[in-house]
């Protein structure tokens, strides 16, 4: 039994919505037609170099859709696929969920929360794509519960905000084109935090100028964050994207993880994270079609955790075991 109430070895997103919820809670994704500060021309307009978001949306995701239609063939679609699942989170996925005027936002997570089954909003941001009057709004749409986790009143609508951070590096976040520095994100995350609503980050490793000490020892800053849940993706190039191009001009300037590489680093990794952060993901999953870099033999996520669970328990370890000692 770990610090986390349960025998797997580390603190699982299952385990979490089973605490907070009591059952399974499965997420809907949405592509409500947002964009992107660093696409539109307000930061910039060529994106940040990795970014290729058509690569994760489910195939019902179009934003030419209605919110309700996208959250009511989701919820068929994963009927099929989890016949356990009989709550949702309505997930507004692609691109900037916060990039629209007030009352604009207001209206598309209002609509999503009356569809049947929807018991509350995980939304996906930037860190400069949050203030104080969207955060206000969102308290007016909930009763948002404060940390350290407990259980949501059934009567509110629990709301989780979710950033790209990327990097804690901002030599890192310059060279993709980010368009922030990590001290934004930090800020964003302690504003959510102050506002008692979840806090997800997620984090890329392998981006180009980031060495193995750097990523490992990114796992300390990260812990000292307010975050409730985090997301790791080893990195991936995708086709028609300015990183596609570097990769293919000098690939000797990326270092691309092996799959037994990755797993032995993400066990490092997590080892000296913080045992009360929920990890969502270790691995991001997009199909081959999409990649400049070859994909782990074409293996799906749920196979990738698999092996990392395998190697936790061959290795005797376990998230957090050396969380203290790296801080000292």
């Amino acid at each position: 039994m770990f610090p986390w109430g349960n025998n797997r070895r580390f603190n699982s997103y299952s385990s979490y919505f089973q605490r907070e919820f009591g059952s399974r809670v499965q997420k809907i994704s949405i592509d409500a037609g947002f964009s992107c500060p660093n696409r539109d021309g307000k930061i910039s307009t060529g994106g940040c170099t990795f970014c290729r978001n058509d690569a994760f949306n489910p195939s019902y995701c179009r934003p030419e859709k209605s919110v309700r239609q996208q959250i009511e063939e989701g919820i068929e679609f994963h009927q099929r696929r989890y016949r356990r699942a009989k709550s949702y989170f309505a997930y507004f996925q692609a691109f900037s969920n916060t990039y629209k005027s007030l009352d604009e936002l207001e209206k598309l997570y209002r609509e999503a929360l009356s569809v049947p089954g929807v018991i509350g909003l995980v939304i996906g941001t930037r860190p400069d794509c949050i203030n104080e009057e969207i955060l206000e709004m969102l308290q007016s749409l909930s009763y948002p519960p404060y940390p350290p986790y407990p259980s949501y009143q059934r009567s509110a609508y629990p709301i989780i905000l979710e950033f790209g951070v990327e990097s804690v590096y901002d030599q890192t976040l310059q060279r993709v084109n980010r368009g922030h520095d990590f001290a934004t994100a930090r800020n964003a995350i302690k504003l959510v935090h102050s506002y008692g609503f979840h806090c997800g980050g997620h984090f890329i490793f392998g981006l180009p100028g980031e060495t193995r000490d750097m990523m490992l020892n990114a796992a300390d800053i990260i812990s000292q964050l307010p975050l409730t849940t985090v997301k790791f993706h080893q990195l991936q190039i995708f086709k028609d994207t300015k990183m596609a191009d570097e990769y293919l001009a000098n690939p000797s300037d990326f270092h691309l993880f092996t799959l037994e590489d990755y797993i032995e680093f993400v066990i490092d990794f997590i080892e000296r994270l913080n045992p009360n952060i929920v990890i969502e993901r270790f691995a991001g999953e997009v199909p081959p079609r999409y990649l400049v870099s070859k994909p782990w033999l074409n293996l799906r996520y749920d196979q990738v955790l698999a092996l990392i669970e395998k190697r936790l328990a061959e290795r005797n370890t376990y998230q957090g075991k050396n969380y203290l000692s790296s801080l000292s």
